[in-house]
């Protein structure tokens, strides 16, 4: 079990975009530490799969929400489920994010509009949904995973990201003395399906640039139990948003996106 939980085992847990990547990764962590879990995904065979995996491995109950979350019937499905005073949720992990391989200028407008729905509207609905339940009991957990992109200029993604950085600050300045600590999880490029999804070449970013999932997943678990507002996983990352703040634009945007 990871000494670094402050919610008690055996309280609930939710997390969107859980069968894959960070979100799976989250999963595992919270059921490892004795953690119910509610999994929200669009797939409803992976999250089936992914439920009996964390019920078998870990004797974590699991539920499932099978939910599009660029859609405003997938959101309401979501934001019932946590407003919903029988079942409380202590921990919330607003993981589900997309990204966008090629430039704004080249995508459809629609396609940036899911994007931002995602990232930022989405985020927002549940946090708020979350927040009514956790300020009553005075106590709650919220994880809003944003992305080193959060501190670059890298478009719409970096865009969406940095709201969703300076959004967590705030609410954990704002309801950290109410017993809710919310934390933006900013990692850097990391092993999971998120730019094999995109179709993104891999190879742009030196290996030394490249964290494990389990590695991510730990340390925000761990800095957000510590009531952190931000938390940048692996020294090396720290010291590249350090860096960021300084250097003109053109020297920190990183590396460009290709396609496979």
């Amino acid at each position: 079990m990871n000494p670094h939980t402050a919610s008690t085992p055996g309280s609930t847990a939710l997390i969107t975009g859980a069968t894959a990547g960070l979100g799976a990764e989250f999963a595992r962590q919270l059921a490892e530490q004795g953690h119910r879990v509610v999994l929200v995904a669009r797939d409803a065979g992976r999250l089936a799969a992914t439920a009996a995996e964390l019920e078998n491995r870990y004797g974590s109950a699991a539920e499932t929400i099978a939910a599009d979350l660029t859609d405003d019937a997938g959101i309401a499905a979501v934001v019932a489920r946590l407003a919903d005073p029988a079942r409380p949720v202590e921990i919330l992990v607003n993981n589900a994010g997309i990204g966008l391989l090629r430039s704004f200028e080249d995508n459809d407008i629609a396609e940036e509009k899911r994007h931002l729905k995602l990232h930022v509207e989405t985020a927002m609905e549940l946090t708020h949904a979350a927040l009514q339940g956790m300020l009553a009991r005075q106590s709650g957990r919220i994880i809003n995973v944003a992305s080193v992109a959060a501190f670059l200029p890298r478009g719409t993604y970096s865009a969406a990201k940095a709201w969703l950085l300076s959004f967590s600050r705030w609410a954990n300045m704002a309801y950290a003395a109410r017993g809710v600590q919310v934390t933006a999880v900013c990692p850097g490029f990391t092993h999971t399906e998120f730019h094999d999804r995109m179709g993104m070449d891999k190879t742009v970013a030196p290996r030394w640039m490249w964290l494990e999932a389990r590695q991510v997943v730990s340390e925000a678990l761990a800095d957000n139990a510590k009531g952190k507002a931000v938390s940048i996983p692996s020294r090396r990352y720290k010291v590249l948003t350090s860096v960021s703040r300084v250097l003109p634009s053109r020297l920190v945007a990183g590396p460009p996106r290709r396609a496979k």
